[in-house]
């Protein structure tokens, strides 16, 4: 039995949560084509009769602009120093820049690369990233499409093999770690990223501050009052369409409840964001 943890790390919208819900077959972490959708480190257990690998998804690492961003960074960072492998996550559409080089600098030379999206890239783009990502110097290269699982299996099967042999950390059954609270302010999150304007993404936090089962009250916290009512929506709309989305991945019976709060600056300061747990 091998068991052992690996980290996904890389710029924003490379495809790192896309990815481990791939290698997991379930969903374990929200996505969206906005940067920065993941705020936490996100765990999925892997099990199989052979090994369990526990996947820790991360932030996407970035030049911050506010206090957030900088504790995204930390928590990314923070993530590669208690792993037993990283897969550094590169996207084939996009040529490796500064962003990624800042990345590969930050993580071991063993580390795996991956080279993503390859579902929607050229043949000839797919083959310069190869070749760019070669140049970082790392361990071993993967081009997959997350997308459409290709290339995942033998992914797996290489970071399967450098796990170290032990026993399982957690229960056969368990795919994720998450607090189901806290999975619950994420898909309203990424229902309004999936409707908010471009200009809103960064802006919007979620919390649940109530739990009665069947009866959930979801906080949504926006820094300006002009934003809280893009969120809400006309009569009530954008709220009610979030509503419906979540509720349709949540247990039958369950009983939504969404509400709008300013929070002037959230994301700039410190008590702030220690309420929202950053």
């Amino acid at each position: 039995m091998r068991s052992g943890f690996a980290a996904l790390v890389g710029r924003p919208n490379v495809g790192k949560s896309t990815l481990l819900n791939e290698i997991l077959g379930t969903k374990v972490s929200i996505v969206s084509d906005k940067p920065q959708t993941t705020r936490s480190q996100i765990r999925g257990v892997l099990t199989r009769p052979d090994a369990q690998v526990v996947f820790v998804d991360t932030p996407g690492i970035h030049k911050p602009r506010t206090l957030l961003g900088e504790r995204l960074n930390h928590t990314a960072e923070d993530a590669l120093h208690s792993v037993d492998a990283v897969v550094l996550v590169l996207d084939a559409t996009a040529d490796v820049g500064r962003g990624d080089r800042f990345v590969s600098e930050r993580v071991p030379a063993e580390a795996f690369v991956v080279v993503n999206k390859i579902d929607i890239a050229s043949r000839e783009q797919v083959l310069a990233q190869l070749a760019a990502a070669g140049r970082l110097g790392k361990s071993e290269y993967f081009p997959v499409s997350a997308r459409t699982g290709d290339g995942v299996a033998e992914l797996v099967e290489a970071i399967v093999a450098r796990m170290p042999e032990g026993p399982a950390f957690y229960p056969d059954d368990m795919v994720t770690d998450v607090p189901e609270a806290f999975w619950v302010a994420e898909l309203v999150r990424e229902q309004l990223l999936a409707v908010a304007r471009e200009e809103l993404p960064h802006s919007i936090a979620t919390r649940v501050t109530e739990w009665e089962w069947p009866r959930i009250r979801c906080e949504i916290l926006v820094e300006r009052e002009s934003q809280k009512g893009i969120v809400i929506g006309k009569g009530g709309s954008v709220l009610k369409e979030v509503g419906q989305a979540v509720r349709r991945q949540l247990a039958p019976g369950a009983y939504l409840e969404l509400f709008v709060k300013v929070d002037k600056d959230w994301q700039r300061h410190a008590k702030a964001l220690e309420r929202l747990g950053f």
